[in-house]
């Protein structure tokens, strides 16, 4: 049985926050090297930010929305993002700076929705999923928007990464291990697997036929 989360409140406050101002850096990058005016930019940022959480929501059925109650989100995302437009010029390596916010935002919002999601007292395997919906669907649709093809969905070590950090706390959490570490720990895992596969170049196999 999966043990009763114990992080303190402003903790889980503060690493939401981490994962949307990433997710929001990430969102606006990628909205401003593709020639965006300001809204854009800004609306880019917002699904990018919120909106994998949004759709873990509608499925765990929990209203009403987290955004819709703490403007602090919607306030938080839309500071970052302007002032990430008038700075945008210190960013050079576009590519790069794009998957390490990414990587942040990856491995902050896997933890705050398979948290959310087991506090619903689903399943640890709907857990899991949440965890991996609330982390890729804004960077999903960010993309789309964006005119560029998904990460995701590029052999890239970005799903199996969010996985990792959650059986990781599966199994710790089976070991006896207290929930906080069990939470940071998922949260380094994830940050590094995703980080490692970028520098190393890792990729998931595809599957091919041989005619």
């Amino acid at each position: 049985m999966i043990s009763n989360f114990i992080f303190p409140d402003i903790l889980l406050y503060l690493l939401d926050m981490v994962g949307v101002i990433a997710c929001a850096i990430a969102g606006t990058l990628l909205a401003q090297h593709k020639g965006f005016d300001i809204a854009g930019c800004i609306l880019v940022s917002m699904v990018n930010a919120i909106g994998g959480g949004t759709l873990r929501d509608m499925a765990l059925d929990r209203h009403p929305l987290f955004w819709m109650t703490d403007l602090n989100y919607v306030i938080v995302i839309t500071v970052t993002s302007l002032i990430l437009q008038i700075f945008f010029h210190l960013y050079h390596k576009i590519d790069k700076a794009l998957k390490f916010f990414d990587a942040i935002g990856l491995a902050a919002f896997s933890v705050i929705g398979f948290k959310v999601a087991l506090a619903q007292d689903v399943s640890p395997v709907i857990a899991v999923m949440m965890g991996v919906w609330t982390a890729i669907i804004g960077g999903l649709l960010r993309d789309i928007i964006c005119n560029e093809i998904p990460l995701l969905l590029q052999r890239e070590i970005y799903i199996t990464a969010s996985i990792a950090g959650s059986v990781t706390y599966l199994v710790l959490d089976y070991w006896g291990v207290d929930a906080i570490t069990n939470e940071f720990m998922m949260l380094f895992i994830i940050f590094a697997v995703r980080m490692l596969a970028l520098k190393f170049d890792w990729h998931l196999p595809s599957i091919r036929l041989v005619d």
